[in-house]
């Protein structure tokens, strides 16, 4: 019995170490109490290899499985950010628990690293990335970094005795260098830097527009606090642009996949009765032309049409700006150039989508008047839909609000209204024609 329960272990373990991609997804599938069993009986390494692989819901309820000092063993195996996010997630007094375990330096590097706001550089720096000293020479750089684990060492980052930041040293630089030759003579002066409260949003402009390899997080004294990587900005955007997705359809940024009913009730409802109301302004405006609908009761069957092409194209205009606001490659002062191109983009499809409707409408009423009625409303519905689908994310950036914050719940509200006012507009207007 117990060769076999060797032989399984030994399974495991090499299934973990050769298969980490299949694995993690074997665990995901699996219940909390089996994983935790399995990391009850892995190393500590080992076990912090299984929590970075893992979903951070799933890592979260594993930990909480486990006794406080396994668990702080695991931590102090993992890489520190993924270390201080899982602890985030942890109730105040689990989190305790398993700090009190860890080495009272590794603890308050932990604590610094929960302290900082969320989206900020101190969540996303490595607070052990490797640093040299600007008196090394060429030579004994190259020695010590073949002592480093760390992959990230295409840029070293240079550090005076005080550990102040110095500046950066390209390794090719370096590798091309006297081999006598100081670091102080070979690093970058004055190097792109941000403080730990810089914003991700920043953070992202900052490697997009200095195509940056790391950036180097400093405190007010200029003293090394940590450093970021591309990946992680690469997953932070990840993570900004999937936040922003869910902000637009009135969910909350900090809703996850495996968040309790009772939170997502309680962050999405607010938004929900707020759409209730504009839906009901929607209505009102259909019950403006009530009279109208009565005698031409075809009315009644086309208004999802139009609104339906209006709100797509609000929606197309609207996903084109966030991802300009988003990537910095428009601000607010090009309100004017973005307008007029959505604008006329919306003019251009809603004449194309005119004519092939109003042919459709045309063959199905044989009303040459309807059909000019809608072939028009879809025209304007379209272009004040790219309106809106523009001016809404600009308006709130100028307001400094978050232009993602429920936007498509505004949009929604603008694209029905317009294109049900034009649409039965026109009717009332032209009714002699239907």
């Amino acid at each position: 019995m117990t060769d076999l329960h060797t032989v399984s272990r030994a399974l495991a373990d090499s299934f973990i170490d050769k298969f980490p991609q299949q694995a993690t997804e074997v665990l995901e599938a699996a219940p909390v109490e089996e994983v935790a069993q399995l990391l009850r009986m892995q190393t500590a390494e080992r076990g912090a290899h299984i929590l970075a692989r893992i979903s951070t819901a799933l890592a979260t309820s594993v930990l909480k499985q486990l006794k406080a000092d396994q668990a702080s063993r695991i931590l102090a195996a993992m890489d520190p950010i993924g270390a201080a996010l899982l602890l985030r997630s942890l109730d105040q007094q689990t989190r305790d628990a398993m700090l009190a375990k860890l080495e009272p330096q590794l603890a308050r590097e932990l604590d610094e690293l929960m302290s900082y706001p969320e989206g900020t550089a101190g969540r996303l720096m490595q607070p052990r990335a490797p640093r040299m000293p600007a008196h090394r020479t060429a030579r004994q750089a190259l020695a010590k970094l073949r002592r480093f684990t760390s992959r990230d060492a295409a840029v070293l980052v240079v550090t005076d005795d005080d550990g102040k930041l110095v500046g950066l040293a390209n390794l090719a630089d370096v590798v091309r260098a006297d081999p006598a030759s100081q670091l102080a003579n070979i690093v970058q002066a004055a190097p792109v830097r941000v403080d730990a409260l810089t914003t991700r949003e920043e953070i992202i402009d900052l490697f997009s527009r200095y195509r940056l390899q790391v950036l180097p997080v400093v405190d007010l004294d200029n003293r090394l606090l940590g450093v970021i990587h591309q990946s992680s900005v690469i997953q932070a955007a990840q993570e900004e642009a999937a936040a922003d997705m869910q902000a637009m359809v009135g969910a909350s940024r900090d809703e996850r996949a495996l968040s309790s009913p009772i939170f997502a009730m309680r962050k999405r409802l607010p938004w929900l009765n707020i759409n209730l109301v504009t839906a009901f302004l929607a209505a009102a405006v259909v019950g403006l032309f009530e009279n109208t609908i009565a005698q031409f009761t075809a009315l009644a069957v086309l208004l999802p049409v139009v609104a339906g092409q209006s709100g797509n194209t609000g929606a197309q205009a609207l996903a084109v700006i966030m991802r300009g606001l988003a990537l910095r490659e428009i601000r607010v002062r090009h309100w004017q150039r973005v307008i007029v191109k959505e604008v006329l983009a919306g003019v251009l499809n809603g004449t194309a989508i005119a004519i092939v409707t109003g042919l459709g409408v045309l063959v199905w009423s044989r009303s040459a008047g309807l059909a000019l009625v809608i072939a028009v409303a879809m025209v304007i519905s379209m272009a004040l839909a790219g309106l809106a689908g523009a001016a809404i994310p600009l308006i709130l950036t100028r307001l400094r609000q978050d232009p993602a914050q429920s936007a498509s719940i505004i949009l929604t509200t603008v694209t029905d209204v317009v294109g049900f006012f034009s649409f039965l507009g026109l009717a009332t207007l032209l009714s002699q024609l239907l």
